[in-house]
Parts: structure tokens; C-alpha cells; sequence
């Protein structure tokens, strides 16, 4: 008796110790694949805050949430079962994907390095609440809708990173993925866009040192939002050109991917800082070559986007946002610092 409870118990503890290290997998596949993904998570979470931009305080953090869930309900129920789908039957797919997004990455960087060039600027909008409910609910379509391609690059990112897993694993992974970017990305924005609220908050307070802080939170709000879409843009390049490179390389043109790592070669070897060297050489050739790469998509798409009904935005010039043209609508970015004088 005495002897299978103890056997019992060591097939207890073999099976702890089976699910630690399945959790511990699955924890380690998500970071990695989340990591990977990082260049996107920051994009989205520069891009989202445009769309309560404006709006009255009382809606910016219900507008947050119904775009959170509708994040969440994208990732979980429309994406992840394609992928695993796609991964189960015809995993060959998952390259091509993959450098389709790198592709869309590298347009979306080069386009906004092409507008910040010629100087554009968008038109300014009257916030959504201005224009009734149902301009309110478009402008939260319209987010999820974005929202929703930014999330099946994060998601393909993430799935080609654990590639190598169980089908068992690479879903558990996708969904701590799914849940932990979803609550980052939308946690940050309704930090940024309350940001000004809790100055304005802080400024009224009677403490000097408050109403300092607090005019600090206001005025410094514009320049946040250009830092963090400046970030996202960068790494938007960065991400999609080294998926190009890797793609190419898997597809058998090792030139371009060998050049790059030539280039870095030479730091390598120095002491203490080398390896971030050679990071940060393989990282500005990526963002180079997505840059270009972009570039030259963009030579390709905007005749074809100025053809359609959509492509045509009246905001002063004709060059499309492919994320407007399918999400179609996208509010401009007011300066929050003013929106309530």
C-alpha cells in the first residue's frame, strides 16, 4: 500500500515537474516571440492614441476599451485559429507571410518618412463625440479595423518565432502573446492619452511643486506622441528590413544577408561593447534596407491607390495610408495639450 502511494506520488511529482517546465517553455516562447514582435507593439501603440485624440475625456477611456476588446477578440478568435491552421496544414506558407508583413512593415516606415520629408501635414478633424455617437462608434471600427493588421503582423511575427513547438505549445504561446501585448499596447495608451488629465489634475493642486509637474504632463504631451511615433517608425524599418533580409536568405539569395554581416563583423571582437556593436550595425543596415525596400513599394502602390475611390483623402495631397484606405477612416492627430481651451 505504503509502496504505490509512493509511486504514486513520484508520478505526481514527474508530472509537476513535466508542467513547470511546459509553463516554463511557454513563458520563454512568449517572451521570445513577443520580443520579436516589438517594432509592431510600439507602432500600434503610437498609432492608437490618434483615434481619442480630441474626444471629450469622459469617452477617451470607453473608446480605449472597446478597442482593447476588439483587439483581444481579433487576436484570439479570427487570427490565432488561422495561424495554427495554416502552421498544422501548410506551415510552408508561413515565410511568405511573413515577408508580406515585412513588407507592409517597410511601406508603412517608408511612407511616414516620405510624408515627414515633404512636410505634410493632416487635415484636423472635430473630435468624434463632436460629431455624435455614430461618428464616435466609426472612429472605434475604424481603430479595431487597424488594430486588426497590426495584430496579424504581431501574431505571424510571433508564430514564426516558435515554428519549432508543439501545435499544443505554439497555441498556448499565441495566447499569452495575444494577452500580454494587448494589455501593453492598450494599458500604455490609456496612460498617454489621461496623461493630460492627470497634469491638468497636478496643476490645479495648490503645492508649487504639483503645478510644476503638472504643466510639465501638459506641455509635454505633443512631444511624447512624436517621440513615440518616431520610435515605432524606426522600428517599424528596422523589423520589416531584417525580415526581408532573413526571407531572402531562406529563399536562397544569401547576398544582401551576408553583406550585413560582413559589415558587422569587425565589431564582434571588441571588449565589453561589441556585441551591442554589431547589433546596432545589423539593426541600422535592416532599417536601411527596409527603408529602401518600402520606398520602392511605395513607387508601386500609390498609382494603384490613387486609382481607387479610397486612395483619394482631400487632405492636401494624394499620396494613401494604406491603413486608412482599409481601415477607412483615420482621424488626425489634434495637439492635446489645447483640446479643452
Amino acid at each position: 500500500m505504503s509502496g504505490g502511494l509512493v509511486a504514486l506520488l513520484d508520478d505526481v511529482a514527474a508530472l509537476a515537474r513535466i508542467a513547470a517546465a511546459s509553463v516554463d517553455d511557454v513563458a520563454a516562447g512568449a517572451a521570445k516571440a513577443g520580443a520579436k514582435a516589438a517594432g509592431v507593439v510600439i507602432d500600434d501603440a503610437a498609432v492608437t492614441p490618434q483615434y481619442v485624440s480630441g474626444a471629450d475625456p469622459s469617452r477617451e477611456l470607453p473608446m480605449i476599451k472597446k478597442i482593447f476588446w476588439g483587439s483581444l477578440r481579433n487576436k484570439l478568435f479570427i487570427i490565432l485559429p488561422a495561424l495554427l491552421l495554416i502552421s498544422a496544414f501548410v506551415p510552408w506558407i508561413i515565410p511568405f507571410i511573413l515577408m508580406l508583413g515585412g513588407t507592409y512593415l517597410c511601406f508603412e516606415g517608408a511612407e511616414k518618412v516620405w510624408h515627414k520629408l515633404r512636410g505634410h501635414s493632416e487635415t484636423h478633424k472635430s473630435p468624434a463625440v463632436e460629431r455624435g455617437p455614430e461618428a464616435e462608434a466609426k472612429v472605434t471600427k475604424g481603430a479595431i479595423t487597424t488594430d486588426f493588421i497590426l495584430s496579424c503582423e504581431i501574431m505571424v511575427i510571433s508564430m514564426n518565432e516558435v515554428a519549432n513547438e508543439s501545435l499544443l505549445v505554439r497555441a498556448l504561446i499565441l495566447v499569452v502573446v495575444a494577452f500580454a501585448i494587448t494589455t501593453l499596447v492598450y494599458g500604455a495608451v490609456a496612460l498617454i492619452v489621461k496623461m493630460d488629465d492627470i497634469g491638468l489634475h497636478l496643476a490645479a493642486r495648490d503645492s508649487l511643486r504639483s503645478q510644476r509637474i503638472g504643466g510639465l504632463l501638459v506641455r509635454g504631451m505633443p512631444a511624447v506622441l512624436s517621440t513615440i511615433t518616431l520610435i515605432g517608425t524606426v522600428a517599424m524599418l528596422w523589423v520589416g528590413g531584417h525580415i526581408m533580409l532573413q526571407g531572402v536568405y531562406d529563399l536562397g539569395w544569401h547576398v544582401p544577408y551576408d553583406a550585413v554581416h560582413v559589415l558587422e563583423a569587425p565589431f564582434v571582437a571588441i571588449p565589453v561593447v561589441g556585441g551591442f556593436l554589431a547589433w546596432l550595425v545589423n539593426t541600422l543596415c535592416s532599417a536601411v534596407l527596409g527603408l529602401a525596400w518600402g520606398l520602392l513599394v511605395m513607387a508601386v502602390l500609390h498609382p494603384l491607390l490613387k486609382a481607387l475611390p479610397f486612395g483619394k483623402k482631400g487632405d492636401g495631397h494624394e499620396e494613401g495610408d494604406l491603413r486608412a484606405a482599409v481601415a477607412g477612416y483615420r482621424p488626425a492627430t489634434p495637439d492635446r495639450s489645447g483640446h479643452r481651451d
